[in-house]
């Protein structure tokens, strides 16, 4: 019997069926990690049978009792915060906030508990505890998380989602849905407005009919979340009707708004009358947030400079001494604001390799990508310089320009003047932060993604950005570049 074969009861059950088994298997994990955190530090600490010494005399209380009842708030607490709903988990920061959050909150608690019944409780055995802890806990999640992420792009431990609305916006979400499997919806069927039955248009989608088919729909595909993906076919009353036709407790019902490409922190929801209102905050380039990664960009890249010093020499070396030409390749290119800028890179090419661009462009738009020029298999690249693409390490000149203010360490792709001219007008707002030297587009597919995808993935990124996401971007950064697939 095969793996998929193995897994597939849990995989095709319902919603409710894995993730309670799940949140079994993760409880688990968590209770032996604070079980080995918690007595770890108390036996290194104070030792297995040691007293705690109290104000009272009729209070006798020892480490071992104390350590039991902190393993049991913090799995309480755990719990109470539902940090392993299958709302939370798979995608997004959300998981980790929560887990972080419960755990101070059991370290206020017992802080509060010592003070007021007078305990005096070793100062080494709380703060080694409860950091050592979360840390444990957030690595112990990140862990499930990899491999919950591999099941779901199998089509496991995921929602089945019947998609419901017109044509346009059933495929719409369709699309984004399969962009990011990891959030766990899996579409299995749609009903549309127009009352077509089979696959729609240029999909893998199958329609089980129209608006009205949306129970049979349901028993057909054996769906338990529907989605509404748009209200123009349906009103108010239509929605709270179908939503009372729904399982409680077993099918659930989603409603996707037309807002696409709006990272959370900018959503806030407000019930009004039963009316729920959706806040969309509009995106800041300005004050605190700015200055914050002005002086990020500022420490990082001089820090990356001072390390990365032989490295750089090592590579200014090789490329002068194996190919004629100069060691740096300074190029135009376009910034924030739209301003110029000369972008450093190490010469990855030959010297002529400007002149050899345009019969190159012919053959490259043929590949696919009207806009960007990012051939595989570049005739120009040389030796050393394929070297350096395939890790990057060309682009690590460009800390320079990040030290000057010219770059950030993560932005929009800067991008040539040819490019920009070609530029529909909405794509111009990239321009409303500094090009990085890697960013969100960069680490989601780098040279295979569309030109499509990539303006969609950069305005992402300057409609949402925030230092968290950097700080993101840059690990995933670390990770493509040590597992490269293409150039940046």
């Amino acid at each position: 019997m095969t793996a998929e074969a193995v897994r597939q009861p849990v995989s095709t059950g319902s919603t409710q069926e894995w993730s309670r088994t799940y949140s079994r298997r993760v409880l688990l994990t968590d209770l032996l990690a604070l079980i080995w955190v918690v007595f770890g530090v108390q036996i290194a600490w104070l030792g297995l049978d040691s007293n705690l010494a109290t104000n009272t005399a009729d209070l006798r209380l020892s480490y071992t009792g104390i350590s039991l009842v902190v393993i049991v708030v913090w799995m309480a607490a755990l719990a109470l915060y539902d940090t392993r709903g299958n709302r939370v988990i798979g995608v997004g920061s959300t998981e980790y906030r929560l887990v972080a959050d419960s755990s101070v909150r059991v370290f206020g608690l017992l802080a509060i508990a010592a003070f007021l019944l007078h305990i005096d409780l070793a100062r080494g055995y709380v703060l080694i505890a409860f950091p050592i802890g979360i840390l444990v806990l957030l690595l112990s999640r990140w862990m499930w998380r990899q491999w919950l992420v591999a099941e779901r792009k199998h089509g496991g431990y995921s929602a089945k989602v019947l998609l419901v609305g017109s044509t346009s916006s059933v495929l719409h979400i369709a699309r984004e849905l399969a962009r990011t499997p990891e959030a766990g919806y899996r579409v299995v069927g749609a009903a549309v407005a127009d009352g077509r039955r089979g696959l729609l248009p240029g999909s893998k989608v199958e329609s089980h009919g129209g608006l009205d088919d949306v129970a049979g729909a349901l028993a057909t595909t054996g769906a338990d979340t529907v989605v509404i993906t748009s209200s123009d076919d349906l009103p108010p009353e239509r929605v709270r009707q179908l939503s009372w036709s729904l399982e409680p407790g077993r099918q659930h019902l989603v409603v996707a708004p037309s807002l696409t490409d709006i990272g959370g922190p900018r959503i806030h929801t407000r019930p009004v009358q039963g009316l729920p209102l959706i806040h969309v905050e509009t995106p800041t380039y300005s004050g605190r947030k700015l200055y914050t990664k002005r002086a990020f960009d500022l420490v990082g890249s001089a820090a990356l400079i001072i390390v990365l010093a032989p490295v750089l020499l090592v590579l200014a070396l090789l490329v002068g001494l194996t190919s004629p030409g100069p060691v740096f390749f300074l190029q135009e290119r376009v910034g924030l604001n739209g301003s110029t800028f000369r972008m450093i890179k190490f010469r990855s090419m030959v010297v002529d390799a400007e002149q050899r661009l345009q019969e190159l462009s012919a053959l490259d738009r043929a590949e696919g990508n009207a806009v960007l020029f990012k051939m595989k298999n570049d005739p120009r690249v040389t030796r050393v310089g394929a070297f350096m693409r395939r890790y990057s390490l060309d682009e690590l000149t460009q800390l320079f320009n990040v030290f000057v203010g010219t770059m950030s360490l993560v932005g929009p792709r800067p991008p040539l003047f040819r490019e920009v001219e070609r530029y529909d007008q909405h794509v111009h707002r990239r321009f409303l932060v500094k090009p990085g030297m890697t960013g969100l587009w960069q680490v989601s597919g780098r040279s295979n993604l569309s030109w499509e995808d990539s303006v969609r993935l950069d305005l992402f990124y300057v409609e949402n950005w925030s230092m968290v996401g950097d700080l993101v971007i840059l690990w995933r950064t670390v990770k493509a570049v040590l597992a490269p697939q293409g150039a940046f």
